[in-house]
């Protein structure tokens, strides 16, 4: 998803004079072709390619926070010093580049060779159940930090994990090839000596034992293990709920179904204003679809984001033709519509349920590890049973931005537990302290969010939503727990680091001084 960019900014290889330096700010230049910032600190400079490994966002807008240079797009972070990918949704490094000072000058003199890893302790084995989000990052990771010992990835999607936030958003809208969307390869776990199992799901867990059976029969031992299984997208208990026009999305296999029928179709009910539901709406628009979204809610995504910020979400969709019934309860499916009550119905030739998902916590369950509302874990991401972690949108973990127990179902907050359960697991890990962060993309409209905020006793709204340039600020008991920002980037990203660093006033000044210039 990388498109080749103009080079801008002087040619680091010639040199340029350190005092154009600011701390902390970085200045984007080039060497030998690729896009490079420079970031000062002290009296050391850093140069660090400009260009994220995720999506291509723009490094040198991005901020720097302690060692680290975080992108504006989807808050990915990389080390300065080296490159290595230490927060998702980037997976995989960018390159760093050895600085030499002569005088008042400073350039790039060439490449650092990449080496991330570190001494530590090596489980007998690892098994991964889930190749979603969380298994796969907790697998590189695993390898990036030097582990040598064997990795077993099971999962049950084939033929290996997706970049599953595009089957909502420029895949399905068809904007995106399909092979914009493995998130890894089959052969490229064969290249980093994991045994990736594909369409042969777990069944039973033995914690006394260290061992996982699976589907086929086949016993797995294991020294260290992640349970990363995901949710499952919920249906509907009404009449044609399971009709062959009907369908849920969560997989690249779902992703497709739906393609296939939109070619065929003429008018889509999308039930449920969830950010699925939505991006699904925004999607098949973008195919020429009549739209209609059906909801209980009084607006969209007024759970989450608050009245205000939904209105002004619905009032996007409907200037791009989607038409909504709010306050609305669906009664039945039929072949050709949808009924909504008192002799009503809304024509649907193709249907999306967008309803929400639940833990998949049976495996865990059955085992007799504690349960609740998702695995119950601890700072450390690990379970009730010994050696078992568990990590994404099954866990249960203490979030300490809002200072509860929560389960959360983002893709980069799943990405990031991975990473974090590879750590735990050779013993130079630590408590688990990042904010949760999420991205929905509805048209070119992109709303960012850091924070969580399951209940809030106000929402202050900052700017113009209709403008698209503007933030949403939510407040509980005085204190501020979750930010959503449209068109503004950078802020997103102080208040993410703010909130991290547990600097109270600090997230205040930042919000106020964002105020005053909106």
């Amino acid at each position: 998803m990388v498109e080749e960019k103009k080079l801008t900014g002087p040619d680091f290889k010639a040199g340029i004079e350190f005092s154009t330096l600011i701390e902390n700010q970085p200045f984007l230049g080039h060497y030998e072709g690729e896009a490079v910032a420079l970031v000062r600190q002290g009296e050391e400079v850093f140069a660090i390619a400009a260009t994220c490994t995720h999506y291509g966002g723009p490094l040198a807008e991005g901020l720097v926070v302690g060692g680290t240079l975080r992108c504006p797009w989807h808050h990915a972070r990389f080390n300065l010093g080296t490159g290595e990918a230490v927060g998702a949704p980037a997976l995989n490094p960018v390159s760093c580049f050895s600085v030499q000072r002569t005088g008042n000058k400073v350039a790039i003199t060439g490449k650092k060779e990449a080496n991330f890893h570190e001494a530590c302790k090596n489980p007998s084995s690892v098994v991964i159940i889930g190749a979603g989000a969380a298994g796969a990052a907790c697998a590189d990771m695993l390898r990036t930090k030097g582990y040598s010992g064997p990795i077993t990835l099971v999962g049950e999607e084939q033929p290996s994990p997706v970049d599953r936030p595009n089957l909502s958003k420029d895949y399905l809208a068809g904007s995106a090839p399909e092979e914009w969307i493995p998130l890894r390869t089959p052969d490229y776990y064969h290249s980093i000596r994991v045994d990736f199992v594909a369409g042969n799901p777990a069944v039973r867990l033995h914690p006394d034992e260290h061992k996982i059976d699976l589907r086929d029969g086949r016993t797995l031992s294991y020294g260290a293990l992640l349970l990363a299984t995901g949710a499952e997208p919920r249906s509907l208990p009404i009449p044609g709920a399971g009709k062959p026009h009907v369908f849920r999305l969560r997989t690249l296999a779902d992703s497709k179904a739906i393609i296939a029928k939109a070619q065929q179709a003429r008018n889509c009910v999308v039930i449920g204003s969830s950010f699925i539901g939505l991006e699904v709406a925004a999607s098949l628009r973008n195919r020429g679809l009549e739209v209609t979204v059906i909801s209980q809610d009084s607006s969209p995504l007024v759970k989450v984001l608050g009245d205000e910020v939904g209105r002004a979400v619905q009032k996007l969709h409907e200037q791009h033709g989607v038409r909504f019934l709010l306050d609305t309860t669906p009664q039945a499916i039929l072949d050709d519509k949808v009924e909504i009550g008192a002799g009503k119905s809304v024509a649907a030739d193709l249907v999306v349920l967008g309803v929400g998902v639940s833990p998949r916590i049976s495996l865990a369950e059955e085992a007799g590890i504690k349960v609740d509302n998702g695995v119950v874990v601890d700072e450390m991401l690990r379970t009730s049973a010994p050696d078992v972690f568990a990590a994404g949108d099954l866990a249960r973990y203490p979030e300490p931005i809002s200072g509860e127990r929560a389960r959360i179902e983002h893709w980069v907050l799943a990405e990031r537990h991975g990473q974090a359960v590879a750590r735990s697991m050779l013993g130079i890990g630590g408590p688990f302290r990042q904010a949760p962060f999420f991205w929905s993309q509805h048209y070119d409209v992109v709303i960012s969010y850091v924070g969580h905020a399951a209940q809030w006793d106000g929402c202050q709204i900052q700017g113009d939503l209709n403008k698209l340039d503007a933030c949403a600020v939510y407040r509980r008991k005085n204190r501020v727990i979750a930010v959503a920002t449209v068109g503004r980037d950078r802020l997103s990203l102080e208040v993410e680091a703010a909130m991290e660093a547990g600097h109270t006033s600090d997230l205040e000044s930042i919000l106020r001084a964002a105020g005053r210039k909106l």
